[in-house]
């Protein structure tokens, strides 16, 4: 039987892999909160610690969080509540009320990389209040030199009205005129858009005609073909989907950060096991660490964040409670094993 490990020995093995690179590039997790039995703030941040997770994203301030994260060298990507678009969009001393009470407190202790202006808001009915916050934001950072600091939002596929093959991807009708916007200051301000992107779901909707490696990224051949491009793996198509509706709206320049991904270990039968989680985020870690970029953008760089820490009850009973790479006693919810070479 093949020993266990916990996740830092993975997370060394992967550096190891990208001992060869200038950089090592660091995977974030997401910290869910949408539980009544989780561990206290503190206890998340030393399990966080304890793991070698360098990034976390938050989606939305909480101060024993903030408190917990002074001085321990966690990367923080930090979200604006939809909820507070539509007040902050309306006045200027909202965003500087949030500003001063959620990161101006903690800027000497704690490195914030991203502040997210609403998550998976467009399309929908607050679309149009995400580009003035980010405007906003950005004049108080602008003012205050921390030119560290991206103001960006987090968007799902589903801004896309066609996604397959990615040459032919395009923004729905619905989310053009907001997604323009948004990325026209994300390009502007050298800052990328935040994706969320689960093959999951897409194997789930369709498993007998969308093959399972290729949302793994266990297939070793070309799966997809489309043009000259090929793909091996359903999460660099997703990616590269992206790339092409931006080009189509006149924007080349502007990368992309996988905000969320990954595989529920339970809550939807045969699609759903420890196996196949452990199988997904494995590799999806595998991939980001790699520093490799798209077939459409081979030199993009890709950040990736996992969904998520934890098992949370509070979400919508079946897969949704089933992201977690821990349960709420903080035990691994599956072993992930060392990578070979």
């Amino acid at each position: 039987m093949m020993k266990t490990t916990t996740l830092i020995q993975v997370l060394l093995v992967f550096c190891a892999l990208a001992a060869s690179s200038e950089a090592f590039v660091a995977i974030g997790v997401n910290y869910g909160r949408l539980g009544n039995d989780l561990p206290s703030p503190a206890q998340v941040v030393q399990l966080f610690k304890n793991n070698g997770i360098t990034k976390m994203r938050l989606f939305d301030p909480d101060i024993a969080v903030l408190e917990s994260l002074r001085n321990t060298n966690i990367d923080l990507t930090l979200g604006i509540r939809n909820e507070d678009l539509p007040a902050m969009s309306a006045s200027n001393d909202a965003v500087n009320s949030w500003f001063t009470t959620n990161v101006q407190p903690y800027l000497n202790d704690i490195v914030f990389q991203y502040l997210v202006v609403g998550n998976e808001v467009v399309p929908g009915n607050l679309a149009n209040y995400v580009l003035p916050v980010m405007l906003n934001l950005q004049t108080i950072l602008d003012a205050s030199s921390l030119s560290g600091i991206s103001v960006t939002t987090s968007v799902p596929i589903s801004v896309l009205g066609t996604s397959y093959p990615p040459s032919s991807s395009v923004f729905s009708d619905e989310s053009k005129e907001a997604m323009s916007g948004i990325l026209g200051f994300l390009a502007a301000q050298a800052n990328p858009l935040l994706v969320n992107l689960y093959p999951y779901f897409a194997y789930a909707s369709d498993p007998h005609n969308i093959r399972l490696d290729y949302t793994q990224f266990s297939s070793t051949n070309i799966v997809v073909q489309d043009g000259s491009l090929g793909y091996s793996n359903m999460l660099d198509a997703m990616i590269d989907s992206f790339f092409w509706a931006m080009e189509k709206v006149g924007i080349v320049d502007v990368d992309v950060v996988v905000s969320e991904s990954g595989w529920p270990s339970d809550g939807n039968g045969d699609l759903t096991t420890i196996s196949m989680a452990a199988t997904y985020n494995q590799n999806f870690m595998r991939r980001i660490v790699s520093q490799a970029g798209t077939p459409k953008r081979p030199d993009a760089f890709i950040e990736g964040f996992v969904f998520a820490m934890f098992n949370e009850n509070r979400k919508p009973t079946g897969v949704e409670q089933h992201f977690g790479l821990f349960y709420p006693d903080m035990r691994p919810v599956y072993p992930v094993f060392p990578v070979p070479h």
